[in-house]
């Protein structure tokens, strides 16, 4: 993933006609934090902040909770959120945190502890307007309101500010739940105008069923009537029929249930999911779905990034080299850094935005994001990933 996100701003760079010295500066990394935490209980866990670069705003990225999480990744997340608050043109910085654990293992009062430890080790390098983390993969509004109380008594700060992604009872903000899946349906329509196709039935398929991929399927079924989901997955395996209800498998896995248990459609792995005979592939788990391994069976024309990296850079080429069109995550999966910007003013004010106001003003980010992208790209000839990492690389050089 780090060779990826690296690949995409050298080549960004050299057709923008950058000095080597600015490019190494869009690649390098502020500032790296790597620690360990040791529970009470003596079980120890290595952990991660990286911080690439402030100078659009305060640092701005997830933690996330996972056994496979390491510098690397850390490292390459922190570099894609920099280009990706950047190219939605939020004056906001990129960076990001992990902690190699399955919170799976540990009991409630462990996982608080080493959530409470986390902000232990950083406190003096995050806050209001330094750093300000955010939930990602297995975490959520508990665990960063733990982290937000724990920085509150090391700091004195009382805005909530220091974190976004909280409960709404601690100062959250309505809509950002369903805020990384609603934006990837408002660029799945823009692209559909961009391309001529809005009135046009299109069929699609969702790899990760969970809160982002749920959310996009929930929304779409809503908004789209023209929208049919043909197959879902999720870490289990899934699903495949002429259509399917997103409602209906969301009120499904809510039991606790697994896809591959579901009693409708012909059951399907991640594997066959990527050459589903759909218009659109929805990516919505883990980096790295497609690879070069597998880019061959993509019959789909259009993948939409909900994802950190789920099309490498060779996948990436060969399909873009076969006419598909890859919607970069930086753009695609964009909503919930946008929600969490919104979230971030309303604590600095001392205000609660209703969800509609909310879910508005997300809509005005990503439609002109998707404006000036798009635009970028018919104007240069270029795909829409590297139109994306043009539009955030002259932003962030500004």
């Amino acid at each position: 993933m780090l060779q990826t996100a690296h690949e995409s701003i050298k080549n960004a760079g050299k057709r923008m006609g950058l000095t080597q010295k600015e490019i190494d500066y869009l690649i390098q990394t502020d500032k790296e934090h790597e620690f360990e935490i040791e529970l009470s209980s003596g079980k120890k866990f290595n952990a991660f902040r990286v911080q690439h670069n402030n100078k659009r705003g305060p640092y701005k990225g997830g933690i996330r909770f996972h056994p496979e999480v390491n510098k690397d990744e850390v490292r390459a997340l922190a570099t894609l959120m920099s280009f990706k608050t950047a190219a939605l043109g939020l004056p906001l910085g990129g960076a990001k945190g992990g902690v190699a654990v399955n919170p799976r293992d540990l009991n409630d009062e462990e996982l608080e502890e080493l959530s409470r430890m986390f902000v232990r080790s950083l406190h003096e390098h995050i806050g209001p307007d330094k750093d300000v983390p955010a939930p990602d993969v297995n975490t959520d509004g508990r665990i960063i309101d733990w982290m937000v109380d724990e920085y509150e008594h090391l700091s004195g700060d009382t805005t909530k500010a220091s974190f976004t992604g909280k409960s709404i009872d601690g100062g959250g903000s309505a809509g950002r739940e369903a805020a990384t899946g609603r934006g990837g349906v408002i660029v799945l329509r823009e692209l559909l105008k961009y391309l001529g196709k809005s009135n046009e039935k299109i069929t699609y398929a969702i790899q990760g069923f969970g809160n982002v991929g749920s959310f996009f399927g929930l929304i779409a079924e809503k908004d789209h009537i023209n929208w049919t989901m043909k197959s879902a997955t999720d870490s289990s395996g899934g699903v495949a029929s002429e259509e399917l209800s997103p409602a209906e498998i969301n009120s499904y896995k809510k039991t606790g249930a697994k896809l591959s248990d579901y009693i409708k459609g012909s059951k399907i792995t991640n594997d066959d999911f990527i050459s589903s005979d759909v218009d659109v592939l929805i990516l919505a788990a883990l980096g790295d779905a497609i690879t070069e391994d597998n880019a061959d069976k993509v019959k789909a024309k259009i993948i939409l990034e909900l994802a950190n990296g789920p099309v490498n850079e060779k996948a990436y080429k060969i399909l873009t080299d076969r006419g598909v069109i890859v919607v970069p995550d930086i753009l695609a999966n964009a909503g919930g850094v946008t929600v969490s910007y919104f979230e971030w003013l309303q604590n600095r004010a001392g205000e609660h935005w209703s969800e509609e106001k909310v879910n508005k003003m997300l809509d005005e980010y990503m439609t002109k994001a998707c404006k000036d992208i798009f635009t970028v790209a018919d104007k240069e000839s270029v795909s829409l990933k590297e139109a994306a990492f043009e539009v955030a690389i002259a932003r962030i050089l500004e």
